[in-house]
């Protein structure tokens, strides 16, 4: 029996925004475990234990690809059926596991202790057991631990819990006014947001860092600026230590990461004519990058399924900057404070969903046969079998594209299969 679409206005849109219909039924979607395969290459000295099953250690291998010579920063301690009979001391286990992994890689100075579905099916205590870890192996390793089961949760929300159980142990900050940029990103991004701030002369830090022993401070002075828009339980647990979150659109596209980076030279007083001295120039040439594309992907249709939480603003910068029309926008969950200016961007009418039934929205993108359609692994094979152009949602989370010299990038994410399906039809 299909469940009912439940419309509902979102809270801090404008007038304009679009009218959000919610949606309850199968949802396909994968485990907040795949955070780790970015995450562990961002926090550089961190690794990351995954208390599973085999299932869950293949998952994890296939998603990061790597190869059985590499040393990765993330393993997986294997729930047996001795383990689930009760023959064995789950904690005694657990400790002997972290005890020789720490022994092999002394060079581990942040161990995640990452709960599973089956771990919480057989309600392991795993805030208990990194308390215990860390009275043992404190100060030279520090344990925290966080939930990455896709019991109810999509695969994004991994490093939202991940970063919300490092909120906690951010030390705190003094009377300065700073910003915090929350979310992950690829260094080499990083690195040219950074030298834009530095340019504007505003104090940045981010979350997470690339080392478990520079930790940014937090406080009452602190203002964040959300770099992805699937950490909603982070940007609380920030608000709750008394930082102030600055709304904004997400910087994806040269519009985005204009409108971002204003955003935060408003809050800090920064002058418009540095503030276009900055950043005018990438944005011209982000502009120009993507004129190319817009020429090509103009007029095109695109049907978006919910899968990874950027579906809203990845829309606005199609829409916008590309001349793509919307079909459909799904995404997994919508945090309407912090997607306010998203979805006041976004082109009036937008049929946009919150949730999923999966076998309802598969039947509206049968029907309206759109030009490409974004969505998760599970979908995309079966939908290219029935002829539909495809786009893996999880790719555009892999991949850099945040900021103006990423703009032109991420276009061609959207244009290459629709590029691949034209020389296949020749």
């Amino acid at each position: 029996m299909n469940s009912p679409v439940i419309l509902r206005e979102s809270r801090g849109a404008t007038c304009d925004a679009p009218q959000v219909k919610r949606e309850r039924g199968q949802r396909e979607v994968f485990c907040g475990l795949t955070s780790i395969v970015w995450l562990h290459r961002k926090i550089q000295d961190a690794f990351f234990l995954v208390i599973g099953s085999r299932t869950c250690a293949h998952l994890i291998q296939s998603a990061a690809g790597v190869m059985i010579f590499a040393e990765p920063r993330f393993a997986t301690a294997i729930i047996e059926e001795r383990d689930l009979a009760g023959l064995a001391d789950l904690d005694n286990e657990l400790d002997r596991v972290v005890g020789r992994l720490l022994e092999r890689r002394p060079e581990i100075r942040m161990l995640f202790l990452v709960g599973s579905c089956p771990s919480e099916v057989i309600k392991l205590d795993l805030k208990r057991a990194a308390a215990r870890l860390n009275r043992e192996h404190m100060p030279n390793v520090r344990v925290l631990n966080y939930s990455g089961s896709g019991i109810e949760t999509t695969f994004t929300q991994g490093e939202d819990a991940c970063l919300t159980s490092l909120v906690a142990e951010l030390p705190d900050a003094g009377a300065q006014k700073s910003l915090l940029i929350a979310g992950s990103l690829p260094d080499a991004v990083e690195d040219q947001f950074s030298r834009i701030f530095r340019e504007l002369n505003i104090p940045c830090a981010f979350l997470p860092g690339r080392k478990s022993a520079s930790l940014p401070k937090i406080g009452a002075n602190s203002r964040v600026l959300m770099a992805q828009p699937f950490l909603g339980d982070t940007a609380r647990a920030l608000t709750d230590r008394g930082a102030q979150v600055i709304a904004a659109p997400f910087p994806f596209g040269a519009e985005g990461t204009r409108l971002w980076l204003q955003a935060a030279a408003e809050e800090f007083g920064v002058s418009s004519q540095l503030f276009e001295a900055v950043t005018g120039p990438a944005y011209r040439r982000a502009e120009a990058a993507l004129a190319h594309h817009r020429a090509r992907m103009e007029g095109k249709r695109i049907f978006f399924f919910p899968d990874s939480q950027l579906e809203v603003p990845l829309a606005r910068f199609v829409a916008r900057e590309l001349g793509m029309v919307l079909e459909e926008v799904g995404t997994p969950y919508l945090h309407a404070q912090h997607m306010a200016q998203e979805m006041a961007l976004l082109p009036a009418g937008t049929a946009l969903y919150e949730g999923q039934d999966v076998e309802r929205q598969l039947d509206r993108c049968r029907a309206l046969r759109p030009d490409i359609t974004v969505c998760g692994l599970g979908l995309a094979n079966p939908l290219e079998a029935e002829g539909l152009t495809t786009k893996w949602s999880i790719e555009l989370v892999f991949s850099p594209v945040h900021g103006f010299e990423q703009a032109a990038d991420l276009a061609g994410l959207f244009a290459r299969p629709l590029n691949r399906r034209e020389r296949l039809a020749v």
